[in-house]
């Protein structure tokens, strides 16, 4: 049995590298292998971490607060020896009540040993990656118009958003304050975000921060005459422009859009996934 010692914030340059490790191995997201990365999901709550007999951290796992989620990774080097289990089953004892794991690079023989365990997957997303070569939007699709983020054209995102999503199970249905606040953080590109409209009516969007396409939404009737085709490559144009030499972003796996950006020149960078247990009613719950 790994002896679990508990995880102290001079554990983060540590965790860092061991986080880089896995991503080169699995991919994933790239934040996760920074120490902010590392900060937001394993300092947020009670943790706990191997090392080997070098003194390597080479396994590490931690509940947030409620502790209702949790998250860990064990270094490529040192699978198969049962530490991913016994991390697993350190989680669950410490959970206060149902468990959701967020696990942002999902090895093959990690899903494995979660469903094993009687997890399983809820949500999941590719992670896509584009280097240059350049990409050039070309005209807009037949009726469009477009227009970058403002202060002016703002409710247009809004709407445009609303328009996109409002229809999808669980949708968060944020006000626009909020939806637009969320926008206002430094890496924000408002030249690398449009909103599409047809005859002034909003239709379908884009936003952008540096390195990431963060959101693509078309509109219902708008879907299948290749704006969202265009809404991204213009993203990737003006990210391009601005000095980005990559450009990231995640769509989930039961997205057709997947493969309409692998035809724009992303590839699979690895995959980010949600794992739940059933509860006592045979449902995965909230």
């Amino acid at each position: 049995m790994p002896t679990l010692r508990p995880l102290v914030d001079a554990d983060l340059a540590d965790l860092a590298h061991l986080a880089q490790a896995c991503l080169q191995r699995d991919g994933g997201l790239p934040r996760f292998g920074t120490l902010e990365g590392v900060a937001a999901l394993l300092r947020r709550g009670p943790g706990v971490g191997v090392r080997d007999a070098t003194g390597r951290l080479v396994a590490a796992a931690a509940l947030d607060e409620p502790r209702a989620a949790a998250t860990g990774f064990v270094h490529p080097q040192s699978r198969g020896a049962g530490l991913g289990a016994a991390l697993l089953d350190w989680c669950v004892a410490h959970a206060a009540g149902p468990l959701t794991l967020r696990i942002e690079n999902v090895p093959p023989e990690g899903a494995a040993l979660l469903e094993a365990a009687g997890f399983r997957r809820i949500f999941a997303e590719h992670v896509m990656r584009r280097t240059y070569a350049a990409l050039s939007p070309g005209p807009a699709p037949s009726g469009v118009t477009c227009t970058a983020f403002n202060s002016a054209s703002g409710p247009d995102f809004y709407a445009a958003y609303r328009g996109s999503f409002a229809d999808r199970p669980g949708f968060p249905d944020p006000s626009a304050a909020e939806w637009l606040s969320d926008l206002n953080s430094d890496d924000f590109r408002p030249a690398a975000s449009a909103v599409a409209l047809a005859d002034s009516v909003p239709v379908g969007f884009i936003t952008a921060s540096a390195q990431w396409i963060d959101q693509v939404g078309v509109v219902p009737a708008w879907r299948g005459r290749g704006l969202g085709r265009w809404l991204t490559a213009y993203a990737v144009a003006a990210l391009q422009a601005a000095g980005d030499d990559e450009v990231w972003l995640c769509v989930n796996v039961d997205n057709p859009a997947h493969a309409l950006y692998r035809r724009l020149g992303f590839d699979d960078q690895g995959l980010r996934a949600r794992f739940r247990r059933p509860d006592s009613s045979g449902t995965m719950g909230p």
